[in-house]
């Protein structure tokens, strides 16, 4: 069963905190351009997407805590 609750990834997809395998996983999309729009959007809006990574890394909860709950 398919949640609806944005997480983190935690193997597999994951190259720093998960952040971008796991909206890759939510809306079911590669996660590859996951990244690469997200490094776009770093650059284009002056560091505000790092910040947004940031956050995100440390308010979305990890695949297994969403999925055991």
């Amino acid at each position: 069963m398919k949640s609806n609750t944005l997480y983190r990834t935690e193997n597999g997809d994951k190259m720093l905190c998960g952040v971008c395998g796991g909206i890759a996983e939510h809306f079911e999309i590669d996660p590859t351009l996951v990244r690469l729009g997200w490094v776009l959007a770093t650059l284009g809006t002056c560091s505000i997407g790092f910040w947004a990574y940031l956050l995100c890394a440390l308010l979305l909860p990890s695949k297994s805590e969403v999925l055991s709950a």
